[in-house]
């Protein structure tokens, strides 16, 4: 694996973060045919293994960038018809949504993704596909109680639960999304209600990131929270300070049952670029991305779900709960994404 070298010309005015693999000349804009250049805002470990198994597989030469979704794709506009980019990978429908509406997506038909991904992990278009996905959980201090009456996102907005929620800012993508889904399933006007009914019981002003929100609610600062599955998974397997923190707090699936919606998840997803230069090796590594050995990379290696349905995984998260998760197609999510912004900015969410 290679990681592809930018002049300081070329660079975004937010810097990219460069991948610490063995050094290499920047890949052309006329590719190689033993090459796939991705552009990737994901940073895990899990993913270098993926980059090397994939490799040993086809012998495919993997270059890569790691940087912020938004300043990848701001990058990718910027290269126009010479970006040696091949493949975008980031984190969350809203994301990929902007990626869309950015222009730098090409459609992609694949027998192979369309008959292992469920149609809402798959772009209708075929502009992305998801690869993994994360749960987005009601979570609460177990000291305090179990808030027994608050089985959906709904009840977040329940008089009852005044002053005891804290949660993340509302520019944060995932709560984006999370709103985008609401409007999706209920229309604005009820997620706009929704979001005036959970600011109004917020304990403490928007803040931090889901690890914040995980030992504000442990350490008894607020009853309740909303956070992804993948940052519980990280305190269930950690050091002793860290699963005591977990074994603090109680997880609740919401909208679960006969009628509900299913839990928001987000997906970690990937769309071959509009001037890919290894568009066949761009599409052979998104196949590759879920057959089953990649797929228990994702999972048991990232604490992810699976986005193919029959992979078994055996990770942490697992042991989290059986859920039903929310079939909205995640291209819905990404299309109201502004309207879910305009509600919080009305709602006085900050």
């Amino acid at each position: 694996m290679k990681r592809l070298i930018l002049s300081t010309a070329m660079l975004l005015p937010i810097a990219l973060t460069m991948s610490a693999c063995a050094e290499s000349e920047e890949a052309g804009a006329g590719g190689d045919a033993g090459e796939v250049n991705i552009y990737s805002s994901r940073h895990y470990d899990t993913d270098l293994a993926l980059y090397d198994d994939f490799t040993e597989q086809t012998g495919i030469t993997v270059n890569r960038i790691e940087a912020d979704a938004d300043a990848l794709i701001e990058r990718i506009s910027s290269e126009g018809e010479l970006s040696p980019a091949d493949l975008l990978v980031t984190v969350d429908a809203g994301r990929l949504w902007r990626a869309e509406e950015a222009g730098i997506l090409s459609s992609v038909t694949s027998e192979t993704l369309n008959e292992r991904l469920p149609d809402y992990l798959r772009h209708p278009d075929g502009l992305w596909f998801g690869l993994s996905t994360r749960a987005r959980v009601v979570i609460y201090n177990k000291a305090a109680g179990e808030p027994e009456a608050l089985t959906s996102y709904a009840d977040l907005a329940d008089p009852a639960y005044r002053g005891d929620i804290c949660i993340r800012s509302s520019s944060n993508i995932y709560n984006i999304s999370l709103l985008s889904s609401m409007v999706a399933n209920e229309g604005a006007e009820a997620a706009e209600d929704w979001a005036k009914g959970v600011v109004a019981n917020f304990g403490r002003d928007p803040q931090g990131n889901d690890t914040a929100q995980i030992e504000a609610v442990a350490a008894g600062e607020c009853r309740i929270s909303v956070v992804n599955t993948y940052y519980l998974a990280r305190f269930a397997g950690g050091d002793d300070e860290q699963k005591a923190i977990f074994d603090s707090i109680g997880v609740i699936f919401p909208d679960q049952g006969e009628g509900a919606n299913g839990t928001h998840i987000n997906i970690s997803g990937a769309g071959v670029t509009i001037n890919a230069p290894n568009r066949e090796n761009a599409i052979a590594f998104l196949e590759y991305l879920t057959s089953e050995s990649a797929q228990q990379y994702f999972a048991n290696g990232n604490n992810e779900y699976p986005a193919v349905t029959d992979v078994e995984a055996k990770s942490v998260v697992e042991g989290l709960g059986d859920f039903t998760p929310d079939t909205l197609n995640a291209a819905e999510i990404g299309r109201n994404q502004r309207t879910a912004v305009e509600i919080f900015d009305r709602a006085g969410w900050n």
